[in-house]
């Protein structure tokens, strides 16, 4: 691979007492230390950046390789030089949102005032909260407008809420199989998976490292979510009945089929790489957000000025597209300048992560009509 491939997870630490930042719940957190990574360059007008933001279980490690990895990072289909996010034009960050657990500051990072890891002592965070932090990172980096924010899932929720909070630093954002709310459905998802984590033994009330890991409950956890991020239909080519090593059924409660084997790998492989307490926070901070706060939602777009490009899946059930279609309408009702897409597909939720063709050109040529009124 190319020299200019390889990239290096930056850190950035910032709300040393007495200067916390506070979080919507008032409590307040500090020191903060955000992990980074960008790709291409910054101009010299610094008219060029774009912030990009992961999903639940995602990272600050989105494009380009690591020395020594197998893998590049999780939207490396999305961003690189030629790509949607053209690295040859565009200025691209990502950051691990706090309360995460791939070097910023969770619950699994070792707080100041005890020298123990915090647990379940972090205080609950919101998706306001995670820009909120963002936002530091993009102002130590001397950048004042974004030209763009985009992300899928929770990144598209907080594409939605830089937009509102930050009026003036932001000319556009790509919001993908996203939604405004978490709706009751979502939150219960959300509910058993936390359940399965905390009846795990292991968990022991968040007190677990250095200790056992709550794999099990971490892994049917992640079984549960897994099912929601694939549509019937992409399970059904994907798997059907097939069986997994043998002829016929067992008559047993081994696995028999393929599926069944296929959960059993990604849930284990869910627990080598995240950590069960920043999936009930994050989680939770999912479920906490509202965007219109119970009010009208035509209210809450009235000061936006952003340019918008909302891109959903036909097969996404569990951030169905009517979601960004209210959205949608309401940006029309206060004239901002949005285009919806809503892309056939049979990949589910997962869609924004596999469904590269037909997103590039629709995000190429947005950014590309930006950055020609942005960019000088």
């Amino acid at each position: 691979m190319s020299p200019s491939r390889i990239v290096e997870t930056q850190y950035f630490t910032f709300a040393h007492p007495p200067q916390e930042l506070i979080l919507k719940s008032g409590v307040k957190l500090g020191p903060v230390t955000l992990a980074y990574e960008t790709y291409g360059k910054l101009n010299a007008a610094k008219s060029n950046a774009i912030l990009i933001f992961h999903a639940l279980t995602g990272d600050a490690h989105a494009a380009f390789w690591h020395q020594g990895d197998k893998n590049p990072g999780w939207w490396d289909l999305m961003i690189g030089p030629g790509k949607a996010f053209d690295t040859d034009k565009y200025f691209i960050i990502c950051s691990n949102i706090i309360g995460g657990c791939k070097g910023s500051t969770g619950p699994s990072s070792v707080n100041p005032a005890t020298k123990e890891p915090y647990g379940l002592r972090f205080p609950v965070i919101t998706i306001e909260d995670m820009v909120a932090a963002q936002k530091h990172l993009i102002d130590h980096l001397g950048i004042k407008t974004l030209l763009s924010a985009s992300g899928g899932s929770m990144g598209g929720l907080m594409a939605l809420e830089w937009a509102l909070r930050y009026p003036g630093t932001l000319h556009s954002a790509i919001p993908i199989a996203t939604n405004y709310k978490h709706t009751a459905q979502q939150i219960a998802l959300h509910e058993v998976a936390r359940q399965a984590i905390m009846s795990d033994p292991n968990w022991n009330k968040g007190d677990y490292y250095g200790k056992a890991l709550p794999a099990q409950g971490m892994a049917v956890s992640r079984m549960i979510g897994h099912i929601t991020y694939m549509s019937e239909r992409s399970m059904e080519e994907k798997f059907g009945r097939k069986l997994q090593g043998k002829e016929k059924v067992g008559y047993d409660f081994s696995q028999d089929f393929e599926v069944e084997s296929y959960l059993k790998y990604r849930g284990a492989s869910f627990v080598q790489r995240f950590d069960a307490n920043s999936y009930l926070y994050i989680s939770k901070a999912l479920d906490y957000f509202d965007l219109s706060e119970g009010s009208d939602l035509v209210e809450v777009f009235k000061n936006v000025k952003t340019k918008f490009l909302i891109i959903t899946f036909t097969s996404d059930w569990l951030y169905p597209s009517y979601q960004s279609k209210d959205v949608v309408k309401a940006m029309k009702a206060n004239d901002i300048d949005v285009s919806f897409i809503e892309i056939e597909t049979s990949y589910g939720h997962d869609s924004f992560l596999v469904e590269i063709e037909g997103q590039s050109k629709l995000v190429s040529h947005f950014l590309s009509n930006v950055a020609k009124a942005v960019i000088k």
